[in-house]
């Protein structure tokens, strides 16, 4: 018979509630992304991530950056960036400076996709999170959740949760 290391116990359980709230809002997130503008939460993630490149130096990101802030390996995302190139929401053309690298940008209709699609995302991040707050396992996360965003724009988090403390 093996002892339960009661650390290890509550780290799983951590783990699994931070699980339970990540999914949750993807779902909710997705459903309104869906609904709304045809859009899947990675799909709506590649093109937010593609839309705040710039020019100049550094100013493009690499596939392999690309596929680590969507989260997806390359070969999804490649499959990801194809079919969002064939609904005329990106473009990719050679590096100016070196012939092997290919960049991809967002087209006019990907940035008006994506701006219209950005108030859908946002309101249903916030109730996911509002609703989240309700359950006593996940309420630490939320919090935890809002104050990185307090943190990163120097305002307190809008919503039910925020308004309680």
């Amino acid at each position: 018979m093996t002892t339960t290391d009661p650390a290890m116990t509550a780290l799983s359980q951590g783990w699994c509630a931070l699980s339970l709230l990540h999914g949750r809002i993807e779902a909710h997130i997705e459903r309104a992304l869906q609904r709304g503008h045809g859009l899947s939460v990675r799909e709506y993630s590649l093109l937010d991530v593609l839309n705040r490149q710039h020019n100049g130096e550094g100013g493009h990101l690499q596939m392999k950056q690309v596929a680590d802030a969507v989260v997806l390996s390359h070969s999804a995302t490649t499959r990801l960036v194809t079919r969002l190139e064939d609904r005329g929401l990106l473009s990719r053309y050679l590096c100016p400076t070196d012939r092997r690298g290919i960049y991809t940008d967002v087209t006019t209709a990907g940035s008006a996709l994506l701006e219209e699609a950005r108030p859908t995302n946002d309101a249903a991040l916030r109730a996911a999170l509002d609703r989240a707050a309700a359950d006593p396992e996940l309420a630490p996360l939320v919090r935890a959740v809002e104050a990185v965003e307090t943190t990163a724009t120097g305002r307190p988090a809008q919503g039910h949760a925020a308004s309680e403390r």
